[in-house]
């Protein structure tokens, strides 16, 4: 292992801020990586394109064994993203998505529905991060009976220093010391269910399976079939991949590793500028990472103790300014993996095609206005599913929507109706009133940078409306 003076500092100003000693192993890992000059890049010649993975509609599961499954899995939320990107400062699961209720009102309800219907314990525990925890936990306190006995409601993601990229030692930064901090992306979530004591809690309860999603996609419901072909699968490890579309083309794919078959993830920060062409490319690539996982965790536990927590996942080289807001702060590296690259990592690891329902991510206001809509409805299980034959695709400017103070300040009466939409897009600043309705392709669009009002009522039917 290096001894950089980097290295050094980092991994003291570690230990004073009390992270634990397996995720100081995994960052000096990952340090001696980038120090040797490491990018993480994937190149398209090193892979084949996966093309014939199985397909849930198409497997036989028995309805016993599924839920015999259900009743051994655990269902674990990725809460640590604070929305920045959206403009907000707190847990994004926190954000209002249907009358009222919040991404988190929506899981517990997932579960909570899950557990009466199968009765399955599906213990719900959320990997919140230290900007996430309080407020989410709070939320949850608001839950009845969400906490089943004896295990705990989340656990912690690491943190670690960002690295300036000329010298590569810890920033400081005196003017908001949280921002010389970063997550590690979410493939610490190996690392700090390991060392949080929480991995074992849940086998010891008797759990041998985890369902692994994001908190802001509603689509990833308990499951009892899915559960069921995952058990008798044996694999110790699956991905839920869905039909690439072109509005698809950023996400990260699956691949063969040419070198020896092994089934890897790449993300668009593993790809280089020559093949983005490859990789935006969805008949080259057909199937996309919903970032749906299922973990067996006995096996999980095992490669964990094997490998003294550090799996190895492929390192993500993120380039940032050390203040996000701030582009002409320091330039710092993020050091950061991926939780699906870990698919490499498990030999027999598979994945599995499931239907579109399952991926319901936000992303941006344009995914939230959607989902706030009348094309979508609130299902009996908690799921939000489509109302209309295909979701309209909804473009929204930037400079006018980007962060929800504004967003929710042009949009006061909640979302327009969308179920007969085709596409919506705005180019400008338009406010909508009460009760408008949109049909078909509609554009607004206006340049002048004046507010516009669309009238309580307005029905506005495959218009291109001038400011």
């Amino acid at each position: 292992m290096t001894d950089a003076p980097g290295l050094i500092a980092a991994q003291a100003k570690m230990r004073d801020a009390g992270v634990s000693q397996p995720a100081i192993d995994v960052f000096s890992h990952y340090y001696g990586q980038l120090e040797a000059g490491a990018t993480g890049l994937i190149l398209e010649d090193t892979i084949e394109p996966l093309t014939d993975p199985a397909h849930l509609d198409a497997v036989d599961v028995d309805d016993d064994a599924a839920r015999e499954a259900l009743a051994k899995t655990a269902i674990i939320k990725l809460n640590g993203g604070l929305g920045t990107s959206m403009g907000m400062d707190r847990a994004k699961s926190l954000l209002p998505v249907r009358g009222g209720d919040t991404f988190l009102d929506l899981i517990v309800g997932q579960v909570q529905h899950a557990r009466r219907a199968t009765g399955a314990l599906l213990p719900l525990v959320l990997m919140n991060s230290f900007r996430t925890r309080d407020d989410s936990l709070e939320a949850l306190a608001a839950h009845r009976g969400v906490q089943v006995h004896g295990l705990p409601l989340d656990f912690l993601q690491n943190k670690e220093p960002k690295l300036l990229v000329d010298g590569l030692t810890p920033v400081e930064w005196p003017a908001d010391p949280d921002l010389e901090w970063c997550p590690p992306g979410h493939g610490d979530i190996y690392t700090a269910i390991l060392a949080s004591g929480v991995l074992d809690a849940l086998l010891d309860a008797g759990f041998r399976y985890a369902s692994v999603s994001n908190s802001d996609n509603l689509g990833a419901v308990p499951n009892a079939r899915i559960a069921g072909w995952f058990a008798a699968s044996g694999a110790p490890y699956a991905a839920e991949l869905c039909p690439r579309t072109a509005a698809d083309r950023k996400g990260g794919h699956l691949a063969v590793r040419k070198s020896d078959g092994q089934l890897i993830l790449r993300d668009t920060a593993q790809t280089a500028p020559e093949d983005m062409h490859f990789f935006t490319d969805e008949d080259h690539h057909p199937f996309f990472h919903t970032n749906n996982l299922w973990w067996d965790l006995e096996q999980l536990k095992a490669a964990l103790t094997e490998r003294g927590a550090v799996l190895g996942l492929p390192l993500i080289r993120n380039t940032k300014t050390v203040d996000p807001k701030d582009k002409e702060s320091p330039e710092v590296f993020q050091i950061e993996t991926a939780m699906g690259a870990a698919i490499e990592v498990f030999e027999g690891a598979t994945a599995i095609v499931v239907g579109r329902d399952r991926f319901l991510p936000v992303k941006t206001t344009n995914d939230l206005l959607v989902l706030r809509s009348d094309a979508y409805k609130l299902e009996e299980d908690g799921a939000l599913r489509l109302a209309v034959k295909r979701a309209p695709l909804v473009d929204l400017d930037p400079a006018f929507y980007k962060t929800m103070a504004d967003f929710d300040a042009r949009f006061p009466h909640g979302a327009p109706s969308l179920r007969e939409a085709s596409s919506l897009t705005i180019k400008g600043d338009w406010t909508f009133g009460k009760d408008v309705a949109i049909r078909g392709t509609v554009v607004l669009q206006d340049d002048d940078g004046e507010r516009n009002a669309i009238a309580n009522g307005t029905m506005l039917d495959g218009v291109v409306m001038e400011g």
